[in-house]
């Protein structure tokens, strides 16, 4: 995506890199559109500059829907909200970051061997409060103003993190479940050099539960992947990075070394995951059975 200027992801859809961080706006009707994340501390001109430029002056978005609550991806939303009259939403366990309850994990600049990790221990963590202006996500997936759209959440770079998936087109906005880009390198993030990776190292604390996320994501077989750090990508070359990236998630995406990384052995990873898939299975024997057996066909 090209710095200073936003450009089109798949119809109805553009995205926006600001700095090192991209948002995103989202077309759901006639003159109707969402915010999707809001950017870096000071970007709230250039982001009200792009809605007057797509959707027309004075017609702020009919809601504002958070991945998760990250700095980079709530910098602009208390100038926002001064002008626009909206709600925000974010999934149910991210709500206690935004309303000033709970700190994130701080950041670990021991981790990815570049200068966007070597800086984070500067990067905030403190919580948010928006107060009144934020709400909690509705169970099962459906978002408010999107009836194309689900959110399937994806824990790991945070507890609450959320990925927003439009199944006609298969369009995936996966906010930091896995990025596109190196995201612990200033020169790969800046230069927006193409690489899948997993979520940024510095800011994830739970590796076992963004593995299951990337999985669960690949599984959606998504054709056009935006990704909170990095360029697009779509097609084949989407497919086989991040059927890769869940093979090889171990060595691709997790530490070495560093605060979070003891629960995320590599044997560990995978007996999580095969138990997972294995608790899945039961689950639906037992349903079918159940169901056969209600409508005597057992």
């Amino acid at each position: 995506m090209e710095e200073h200027k936003y450009t089109e992801i798949a119809p109805g859809i553009w995205g926006l890199k600001i700095v090192f961080v991209n948002i995103y706006m989202i077309a759901t009707g006639p003159e109707e559109w969402i915010l999707v994340d809001a950017g870096v501390r000071g970007s709230a001109g250039r982001i009200k500059k792009m809605a007057d430029e797509l959707f027309g002056e004075d017609n702020p978005p009919a809601a504002i829907v958070l991945t998760h609550g990250h700095f980079d991806h709530i910098g602009a939303l208390h100038e926002l909200l001064k002008t626009w009259k909206v709600q925000v939403y974010a999934h149910q366990q991210e709500i206690p970051y935004l309303t000033g309850h709970t700190s994130y994990p701080p950041a670990d600049p021991t981790v990815g061997g570049g200068m966007m990790s070597a800086m984070s221990f500067l990067y905030p963590n403190s919580p948010i409060n928006l107060g009144t202006r934020v709400h909690a996500l509705a169970k099962g997936g459906t978002l408010p103003h999107m009836p194309d759209w689900q959110y399937i959440h994806t824990p790991g770079h945070t507890p609450g993190h959320i990925s927003l998936f439009r199944g006609r087109d298969k369009v995936l906005i996966a906010g930091d479940a896995f990025v596109t880009t190196q995201a612990e390198s200033a020169y790969n993030v800046l230069t927006n050099k193409k690489q899948i990776s997993g979520p940024p190292k510095y800011f994830t604390p739970n590796w076992v539960s963004a593995a299951l996320s990337v999985r669960k994501l690949k599984d959606l077989r998504p054709a056009v992947a935006a990704t909170g750090h990095g360029p697009t990508m779509r097609g084949e070359e989407l497919s086989t990075q991040l059927e890769r990236l869940v093979v090889d998630f171990a060595e691709i995406a997790i530490p070495k070394h560093g605060r979070y990384v003891n629960d995320a052995h590599p044997a560990r990873l995978n007996n999580v995951i095969l138990g997972t898939v294995v608790a899945l299975s039961a689950v639906l024997a037992f349903t079918i059975v159940r169901t056969l057996k209600s409508k005597q066909l057992y």
